[in-house]
């Protein structure tokens, strides 16, 4: 099914840099940048907790933005998220109309269970599609219920709504069965994790603050 649209209420940001960035965010705000090619770039405030709903269940989530007595249609193309809390530090969009076409990244999602000592190896895990703004796919679903060592999915077996085309080859393969190994995890010391983990989360925010 295609995603709602939210109607969200965002204030027009006016101070920009590091202090700027984590004074919103102690106030339960994200900080978000609207672009296109029809619009100057848009920088606003989003409310934090809504825009996390909206993101956590659509991968393409479609906003009708309220500022300032304007409104503006967008979609959300960038989430940039702390690697250790995760929370949200910037969410970039592009400003769209409603009769579009998009090329978006839709993820593929597979379920059910294969038979004893088999495993699911899935190749794909997002298909690349160009679907109408109003109706992109939340997610493409493939069961692998049943299925055993040697049997496939292939693009071909993907369901397209009206109006969503791809340019995958029909033949591809998105999900293959093959038997069960036993695959060692790499020895890492948890404090080199957690030392590259806090490294990536300061770059992260670095980057978010200045936006």
């Amino acid at each position: 099914m295609p995603a709602d649209i939210t109607r969200m209420e965002a204030k027009v940001r006016t101070e920009f840099g590091k202090g700027a960035a984590r004074r919103a965010r102690r106030e339960g705000l994200v900080p978000a940048v609207v672009y296109s090619d029809f619009v100057e770039p848009i920088h606003l405030d989003l409310p934090g907790h809504e825009t996390f709903l909206v993101v956590k269940d659509s991968a393409n989530a479609l906003v009708n933005l309220v500022f300032d007595g304007n409104e503006q249609l967008a979609l959300v193309k960038d989430i940039q998220r702390h690697p250790v809390r995760r929370d949200i530090l910037h969410v970039d969009m592009f400003a769209v109309r409603r009769d579009e076409t998009v090329e978006v990244t839709v993820p593929l999602v597979i379920h059910g269970e294969v038979k004893d000592n088999m495993v699911a190896n899935q190749e794909h895990f997002e298909i690349l599609v160009k679907a109408p703004v109003i109706a992109i796919p939340q997610s493409f679903e493939l069961s692998i219920e049943g299925m055993t060592e040697g049997d496939t999915l292939t693009v071909s077996a993907l369901e397209m709504p009206e109006g969503v085309t791809h340019e995958m080859d029909p033949e591809e393969v998105l999900v293959s069965i093959v038997a069960a190994e036993e695959i060692p995890e790499p020895e890492v010391a948890e404090a080199e994790e957690g030392e590259a983990a806090e490294g990536e989360a300061e770059a992260e925010e670095e980057v978010a603050e200045e936006e």
